[in-house]
């Protein structure tokens, strides 16, 4: 396997991603579907948009097909139930938060069951159809996530009483495993709220779309700082932002989110970076057009790349460990860009050998890098986050962790947050204290007539 990637991964790699970029037509055959859950936070986040959505269609795929599961896929990365929900609704929270979302902030929690078993009758029954149906669904996942059960059981009442079951080919109830609400479109699957942007591009650059797509206005594009004012920045970098790193060596997404964050976030903000790596965990089988395509958007080099096999991650920690700990931030960027940006096979010893001195490195270190990477699982593990690679931000005694490249922006919104929350504290402080002065000059002015 490592002889085979070693000479035809650089190759593949290479043609991969210079090849002439034809943007492939999807079919418009089976319109434009999506897939929600009644008890699925993202399906609450993503039926807010679909009324605006469906309205610049054009009509190729009219009606928006709406795929209402009441099955749950599995959690990923070997979360429990309980564990993916406590995540999603405070995920959804961000997302609710950064993107303007309506969302119970105070205390978000699943629908009843009952509640559930209602809103499905009131869809299932109505005889809304294109517009209204989407605001009327908007309408019955708000009831459902607000917990305005009063108003959600007097339209059961109504739909059960009055109205019999629909149908209609544009609305189906089936039970399609959904862990979290996705569009399909020419046989591609598109995350609800994160892909939303890339979706809406795909339709407009195929001219699906009748007027220019506005969705998730707050959205901070790669390479794009949210934050400019230099005493604001002066600010951040005062308060020496931690951010911890959880990355599987294997997974090309690690070296474009390192790559992404030193050169881009890192110095700018100030921010002290800790690397933990993690043992194999099978991530070299991935998607090359996902990953080709997320490089040419953060605009991190890219191939031609040699994918790491267990022996080659356990090489990569060895080099990465045999540095001094100030230096080893950059180690493993160089060790990344080899790989990934140079083609070089770690498993090959004097690929190793080259690396090794290119680093400085005189002699590998002796300690049990196997164990050390266990040691790091486990403190990854604890973190309950659904991908890799997973960050933990510290700043003024808060933490917040996060996951994957789809919630780096969160460094930056968080950054602007905390700015935000100081200035409201120090205005409150600074109105007391002039609260506090009146009242003070006050009772010196009625002592004064007293006298």
């Amino acid at each position: 396997m490592s002889l085979l990637r070693r000479w035809f991964d650089p190759i593949r790699s290479s043609w991969f991603y210079q090849k002439p970029v034809r943007q492939e037509v999807l079919s418009t055959e089976q319109g434009l579907s999506i897939y929600l859950r009644l008890d699925d936070v993202y399906s609450y986040l993503a039926v807010q948009q679909l009324p605006q959505l469906e309205e610049i269609l054009n009509d190729d795929l009219k009606p928006l097909k709406v795929i209402i599961s009441n099955t749950s896929a599995e959690p990923p990365n070997g979360m429990s139930i309980e564990e993916w929900r406590n995540y999603s609704l405070e995920d959804a929270r961000i997302l609710a938060n950064q993107h303007r979302f309506s969302y119970d902030d105070e205390k978000p929690e699943q629908p009843s069951a009952e509640a559930l078993q209602q809103a499905e009758i009131i869809l299932r029954n109505t005889p809304l159809t294109g517009q209204n149906f989407l605001y009327l669904l908007e309408d019955v996942f708000h009831m459902l996530w607000q917990q305005q059960y009063g108003k959600l059981r007097t339209l059961y009442v109504m739909a059960s009483k009055h109205q019999k079951p629909q149908s209609f080919p544009e609305r189906i109830f089936d039970q399609t495993p959904v862990l979290e609400s996705y569009f399909e479109f020419g046989g591609r699957k598109y995350h609800a709220v994160d892909d939303l942007l890339r979706l809406t591009r795909r339709l407009k650059q195929q001219k699906l779309l009748i007027d220019n797509p506005i969705f998730l206005i707050n959205h901070i594009e790669w390479r794009e700082h949210l934050m400019s004012d230099a005493e604001e920045l002066a600010e951040i970098q005062a308060m020496h932002p931690e951010l911890d790193l959880y990355i599987a060596l294997e997974d090309p997404i690690s070296w474009l989110l390192l790559a992404y964050i030193k050169e881009e976030l890192a110095n700018y903000y100030n921010i002290q970076l800790n690397l933990h790596p993690l043992s194999y965990h099978g991530r070299d089988f991935f998607d090359w057009s996902l990953a080709t395509r997320l490089s040419k958007r953060t605009e991190v080099k890219f191939t031609p790349f040699c994918r790491p096999t267990v022996d080659s991650t356990l090489n990569m920690a060895r080099l990465y460990y045999s540095v001094p700990e100030e230096q080893r931030i950059d180690a493993m960027y160089d060790i990344l860009q080899a790989v990934w940006t140079k083609g070089r096979d770690l498993s090959f010893k004097a690929h190793v050998q080259q690396i090794q001195q290119d680093l400085g490195i005189e002699k590998l270190t002796d300690e049990d890098v196997e164990a050390l990477l266990k040691t790091n699982d486990q403190l990854c593990a604890e973190k309950h986050q659904p991908d890799f690679p997973v960050l933990e931000l510290r700043i003024e005694g808060k933490r917040y962790v996060f996951n994957s490249l789809y919630r780096v922006w969160m460094i930056e919104s968080i950054f602007s947050n905390v700015l935000e929350q100081k200035y409201k504290a120090e205005n409150e402080q600074e109105r007391a204290q002039h609260i506090t002065q009146d009242q003070d000059i006050e009772e010196t002015n009625d002592e004064k007539r007293e006298m």
